[in-house]
């Protein structure tokens, strides 16, 4: 993984949970495909070589949040707590919130996945 040191401001003073929850969503992703993690004025993206598959929005005391855009809703899943379409844009952002590791179960992997491999 690349990453700068931009993400390191989001990531100080953050609990352990939420620190161990980051680096396992990060390991993860990295199992699916090489990715680039950086931070923004607002919140750490992650990136493939083409695009950004994904946003770590919120680093909370016990969560994290994770936003996947798509071009299209998956409605019929068990893993989103909100899916809602960015206003004049295809694009359709899926909300996962992750209270612990198990929350990175098959369902959440294969939208990792897909996010990974989806066509700009």
């Amino acid at each position: 993984m690349q990453h700068n040191n931009s993400i390191s401001q989001f990531l100080t003073g953050k609990s352990p949970h939420t620190l161990m929850l980051f680096h396992h969503f990060i390991n993860e992703f990295e199992k699916i495909g090489d990715i680039t993690v950086e931070g923004t004025k607002t919140m750490i993206g992650i990136s493939n070589a083409h695009k950004r598959i994904a946003w770590v929005t919120q680093l909370g005391k016990n969560f994290i949040h994770v936003v996947f855009p798509f071009k299209q809703p998956y409605e019929d899943n068990l893993c989103f707590q909100k899916v809602g379409q960015v206003p004049g844009q295809n694009q359709f952002n899926h909300h996962l919130r992750v209270l612990n590791i198990e929350d990175i179960n098959e369902e959440v992997l294969e939208f990792m996945r897909m996010a990974y491999s989806e066509e700009m």
